[in-house]
């Protein structure tokens, strides 16, 4: 019978997952065990796995195998089993905190039966997860995760003071070397929400910074910096920092639309502006 519905639920996802699988360049396909009870459970672990063009995960409740086709020069089985457990659920490679599966809904709460291998417990260590005792065997973020983006926002920050100082070499040098610190991001080192936002602003935010090293003046960076800041919001908002964050906007930029960007300092000192209208603008966030 198992076996039946086995082939059954491959034959389903060949039929209803070949226009999704065609959109994955380098594809390769796992099957993992992953725990769960219905289809409340399906949407959730489903929709942690999935990422748009990246990676597809298909859960069948009945067998409690889920199908994990995914882009291997982007992503891995791993960060998207990461990605489910921070969700709530248990695989045989990484167990949900504690947290995560007190807040599924009574009908998701599964017998929790599955236990890492012991192989992948050393690889949980090395892609940026932890072994807590006190915990049965939950693997939760390490701090180490808290520090992976840290250089892509230094170097953020020093493009700001760049553009501040109105130094388009300057913005430009930094504008380069926010390029190399994107390209050295280790993904297996990030937390669940910080890969899902990272990929999701990923190629934005490669083609943004390579505009600001190419432009070839001070009001082009200028444009292109403001375009560059939403997507680094969305990377402090889920990679929190020792120390606060100012969300800030000049209201007056491009012709009255405004533009935003972040800060490590309270007082405004405008990017888009310089020394001409320095403190123009206003925090309209703290991010701590």
């Amino acid at each position: 019978m198992k076996s039946f519905l086995k082939i059954s639920m491959v034959l389903a996802l060949t039929l209803v997952s070949l226009y999704g699988f065609a959109q994955i360049k380098n594809p390769q396909t796992e099957e993992v065990n992953v725990s769960g009870n219905c289809a409340m459970c399906k949407s959730t672990i489903e929709k942690a796995g999935n990422l748009k063009n990246v990676a597809e995960v298909i859960w069948d409740k009945d067998t409690k195998i889920a199908v994990l086709t995914f882009d291997s020069n982007q992503t891995s089985e791993e960060e998207i089993l990461k990605r489910i457990a921070l969700a709530g659920y248990d695989s045989e490679s990484f167990l949900a905190p504690d947290d995560a599966y007190a807040k599924l809904p009574e009908c998701c709460q599964y017998t929790r039966s599955l236990k890492p291998q012991s192989s992948n417990e050393a690889s949980a260590s090395d892609h940026g997860m932890h072994h807590d005792s006190m915990n049965s065997g939950t693997m939760v973020p390490s701090a180490q995760d808290l520090s992976e983006l840290k250089p892509v926002l230094a170097l953020y920050f020093q493009l700001k003071d760049a553009l501040v100082a109105t130094d388009a070499e300057a913005a430009k040098s930094k504008a380069a070397a926010l390029q190399e610190a994107i390209q050295a991001v280790d993904m297996k080192k990030l937390s669940g929400e910080e890969h899902s936002v990272w990929m999701a602003i990923l190629k934005d935010v490669n083609a943004i910074t390579a505009k600001i090293s190419d432009a070839k003046d001070i009001a082009e960076q200028r444009m292109a910096f403001a375009a560059l800041s939403p997507s680094m919001y969305q990377l402090v908002k889920v990679s929190p920092l020792d120390m606060p964050v100012y969300y800030q906007q000049c209201p007056m930029y491009n012709k009255g639309k405004g533009a935003n960007w972040l800060s490590q300092e309270a007082g405004v000192k405008n990017p888009f502006y310089g020394s001409q209208m320095l403190n123009c603008g206003s925090t309209v966030e703290t991010i701590k």
